[in-house]
């Protein structure tokens, strides 16, 4: 446990950042996770417009620094990926 006022301002305040920054990474999981079953149900016009809504708010936890930016690249570009496959095969 923290002795110095310092250190437990710093625990405070590091609980606060988690809660606040929680909700962007669990928003930006969950719109992943329903483009890809929406990909992979094969329904290209909601999987488009789920994809776009991934990419929105991975940009967004991105520029509010909750996850690295190439970490963001990367999820966007493997559902980009995905998506080009499915409009292919359809």
């Amino acid at each position: 446990m923290a002795h110095h006022k310092s250190a437990k301002k710093r625990i405070r305040s590091a609980e606060r950042k988690r809660v606040h920054n929680r909700q962007f990474r669990a928003r930006a999981r969950t719109h992943i996770k329903q483009a890809r079953t929406l990909i992979e149900g094969g329904d290209v016009a909601e999987a488009r417009a789920e994809v776009l809504m991934a990419i929105k708010t991975l940009d967004k936890a991105a520029n509010k620094g909750v996850i690295h930016r190439n970490n963001a690249a990367r999820r966007k570009s493997r559902l980009m990926k995905r998506l080009a496959a499915l409009e292919a095969a359809s």
